[in-house]
C-alpha cells in the first residue's frame, strides 16, 4: 500500500505555512487544508501521492539525528525542476547542502539537491530521470 499522509510538526504554524506555500507549488503538491490547528497539501491536479500534513509542535527542538523524520524528499519530474528548486532555497537563503548533481552512491538515475528547510528540516528535490 502506498504511503497515505504524513504528519509533520512545526514550531510556528503561520511561519512554516509561509515557508511550504512558496515551496510546495515548485514540488507539485497544491494546498488542501487549513485551519487554526493545522494545514495540508495534496498532489496538485489529482495526482496519486502523499498528502502532507502540519501541526504545531508541543516542543521545538527537530533534529534529523534523533528518532523520527530524517528528511523529506520531492520526486521532481525534469532536472531543470531540481535546479529551479534549489535556485528558490538559494535565493531565500537557505543553507544549501548540496547543490543539484549526480548522486553516483544511489541507484541511478540520481540527480538532487538538498538543503535546509524551516525548523532544519532536511529537504531533498530528486529527479529520476536522465533529462
Amino acid at each position: 500500500m502506498p504511503l497515505g499522509h504524513l504528519g509533520i510538526n512545526v514550531t510556528d504554524l503561520a511561519s512554516a505555512r509561509a515557508y511550504y506555500d512558496e515551496l510546495m507549488p515548485l514540488v507539485g503538491y497544491e494546498p488542501f487544508l487549513l485551519d487554526d490547528t493545522e494545514f495540508a497539501y495534496r498532489p496538485a491536479g489529482g495526482k496519486v501521492g502523499t498528502y502532507l500534513f502540519f501541526y504545531p509542535a508541543e516542543q521545538p527542538g527537530y533534529s534529523r539525528a534523533k528518532p523520527g523524520l530524517q528528511h523529506l524528499a520531492f520526486i521532481a519530474r525534469t532536472r531543470g525542476d531540481v535546479d529551479a528548486v534549489h535556485s528558490w532555497a538559494a535565493t531565500r537563503g537557505d543553507e544549501i547542502v548540496h547543490p543539484p548533481r549526480e548522486f553516483p552512491e544511489y541507484p541511478p538515475p540520481y540527480y538532487a539537491t538538498f538543503w535546509i528547510g524551516y525548523d532544519g528540516v532536511l529537504l531533498e528535490t530528486v529527479c529520476h530521470k536522465d533529462v
